[in-house]
């Protein structure tokens, strides 16, 4: 096995989890690709767009805010994001992340484990990274 992983965002597989859902995924390095124990992707949300509330068992996800703005919540509280702020939010606490900016939230979202993250994402649909993404990811 190469000791390192190498992969330009501009040319990962890019999926949206459900047709109905306003942010996306492009993959960097997963288990399935990579055979890691984690999930390293960049989440894309559309203006407006939020994750679906989830809560993680046993991972902690990291959120590191490329480009935009938004808001986390997990139970009660709720903290500003933008851009260059990282966010970790720990297993256990229902949570979600909410672009509040008037164009796309750009983050680089890394969950450890990957208790099933990278299985659902590449269960969705495919997509394609559109030119404002290729522009973002430095593609």
């Amino acid at each position: 096995m190469i000791a390192f992983g190498k992969e330009a965002a501009s040319a990962a597989k890019v999926f949206r989890i459900a047709p109905t859902d306003t942010n996306y995924f492009a993959v960097l390095f997963d288990p399935e690709k990579d055979g890691i124990k984690n999930v390293f992707v960049v989440e894309i949300f559309t203006p407006g767009g939020a994750t679906p509330p989830n809560t993680h068992n046993h991972a902690d996800e990291f959120f590191y805010v490329l480009s935009g703005e938004g808001i986390a919540r997990c139970g009660t509280a709720e903290t500003p994001l933008k851009t260059g702020d990282a966010l970790l939010l720990r297993p256990g606490h229902e949570h979600i992340v909410h672009n509040t900016g008037t164009a796309k939230l750009y983050c680089l979202t890394v969950m450890t484990p990957n208790e099933g993250f990278a299985e659902l994402i590449r269960s969705g649909h495919p997509m394609e990274l559109d030119a404002e993404d290729l522009k973002v990811l430095g593609g």
